[in-house]
């Protein structure tokens, strides 16, 4: 068997994190990635446990020498997964990474092995309920982001598997059955 590198991507809102965090409490052969970025820690954030928080210089060195797997410039803070640290942890346990869905294809083109899971809603009106009942945005911030969903969900053929989450326990189990398939998989 091998380890898998797994990415979990979809639209805002369709319980991705939710699902990534319950596949790694529910698995201890399952890592989930950190990123890098150069934004500065929000309270209570911890480096090292929700991102590595460096310096531009040091985030820009590391992409002249090829240390992502995929990184991108998100309201002038960039982001990144450090590939030493994703390939460091395949040695040991499966990975899991939630990122957007460019972010996804990117990990794909430099690690072809990666096994791509696009999160869907049952239907966009569910999504756009589940984003207002959360609580955490605005209205206008809801309706921007309920503006991208389109362009996310066309992505969907591009990746290799799609899940969707109408019921999260059985969106779970589905998660991990594809995992234990692709585990199994001879390259």
């Amino acid at each position: 068997m091998r380890n898998v590198l797994v990415v979990l991507s979809g639209p805002s809102g369709v319980g991705k994190g939710t699902i990534a965090k319950q596949l790694v409490e529910r698995n201890k052969d399952i890592s989930l990635s950190i990123s890098c970025t150069t934004r500065k820690p929000r309270d209570g954030e911890v480096d090292g446990r929700e991102y590595f928080f460096i310096e531009k210089e040091k985030f820009l060195s590391k992409i002249e020498t090829d240390g992502f797997l995929e990184f991108s410039n998100h309201f002038e803070n960039y982001y990144g997964t450090p590939k030493d640290f994703v390939l460091d942890k395949l040695v040991k346990n499966d990975v899991l990474l939630e990122i957007d869905v460019n972010g996804g294809l990117n990990v794909k083109k430099s690690y072809p092995d990666a096994v791509l899971i696009m999160i869907t809603p049952p239907s966009i009106e569910e999504l756009e309920k589940r984003l207002i009942k959360r609580n955490t945005e605005s209205i206008e911030k809801i309706k921007l982001r309920m503006q991208r969903i389109d362009y996310e969900l066309e992505k969907s053929n591009l990746y290799d598997y799609t899940v969707v989450n109408d019921d999260l326990g059985k969106a779970i189990e589905e998660v991990e059955q594809i995992i234990n398939k692709e585990k199994n998989i001879d390259n």
